[in-house]
């Protein structure tokens, strides 16, 4: 399989959007001013509207502080970063050895290779701490890694340049949109069932009153004139949340792994809800604050 040009996203993350990102930019409004993501994750879309040069400003934020740092570290240190990851090597030995370190105690460019590394060579790509906040996957076998990817890390980090990485809250983002910005929502989706767990991204749960609060804020910006796009599960919760004239609901099929065997996937339906048509503007008088 061919790889994406760069620079593309360095991180596997759970549920990111590289299956959903020719969807999204098929979907993307018309005109935008500042983008915004506020769960950013893999950056997947972000790193897609930046190939097609349709990124003039951008905030990316996150409320994983060890996920944003390592953003910071490319743009600001991207050299002493590679530096760092080219020392490294691939044993289940040194992976343990890494993944005990305090990343606190770690200088930011030595704790953006640490994340990279585990994420790499750590079991099934995934990211998942403790109720300590302590990462706790175990290591995973591979052939050969890439957790050491100049040329991307450099674009990369070309690519962050001049866009604002911020340590915050979803809920912060009502502190920097402006009328005309796009804000991409990509929350931990909600459980397609009883048993599902989307939250261990964060010891901290994401329920159904942060999903609701979500939708709030989405009213909130489209009265302020932004345009928003959410993704989520297909469910009937979230179908529920965004339901009335001022959200258009899509239902999208991509592949997903279905078990922790990467091999074992299957088409599912997942939903993109937007405040906007194509060639439309947000329309907030259809509803009353």
């Amino acid at each position: 399989m061919s790889r994406l040009p760069v620079p593309r996203p360095f991180l596997k993350w759970a549920g990111g959007k590289t299956k959903l990102v020719e969807h999204l930019m098929q979907r993307r409004p018309p005109t935008f001013r500042t983008y915004h993501e506020p769960f950013l994750g893999s950056g997947a879309l972000f790193f897609s509207l930046y190939r097609e040069n349709l990124i003039r400003h951008a905030f990316l934020s996150d409320i994983n502080a060890e996920l944003i740092d390592t953003y910071i570290a490319i743009r600001d240190h991207v050299k002493e970063v590679i530096e760092i990851l080219s020392e490294y090597r691939y044993s289940q030995e040194f992976y343990y050895e890494l993944r005990e370190k305090d990343p606190w105690k770690l200088r930011i460019p030595e704790r953006a290779a640490r994340m990279i590394y585990l994420n790499k060579t750590g079991y099934n790509g995934l990211y998942r701490v403790n109720q300590q906040g302590k990462y706790n996957v175990p290591f995973g076998r591979y052939k050969a890694p890439r957790f050491l990817d100049p040329e991307n890390l450099l674009a990369v980090s070309k690519a962050l340049r001049n866009v604002e990485i911020i340590c915050s809250s979803f809920e912060r983002v009502l502190d920097r949109v402006e009328p005309e910005d796009w804000v991409y929502f990509d929350p931990p989706y909600f459980p397609i069932s009883s048993t599902a767990n989307f939250t261990s991204y964060q010891p901290d749960r994401f329920g159904f009153q942060e999903h609701e609060q979500l939708r709030n804020i989405c009213l909130t910006l489209t009265l302020r004139g932004a345009y928003i796009t959410v993704s989520n599960s297909n469910t009937s919760v979230v179908r529920s949340l965004y339901s009335g004239p001022c959200f258009s609901i899509e239902e999208i099929s991509v592949h997903r792994a279905i078990s922790c065997k990467g091999s074992e996937r299957k088409r599912v339906t997942e939903l993109i809800i937007r405040n906007y048509c194509e060639n439309k503007v947000p329309q907030p008088y259809l509803f009353e604050a």
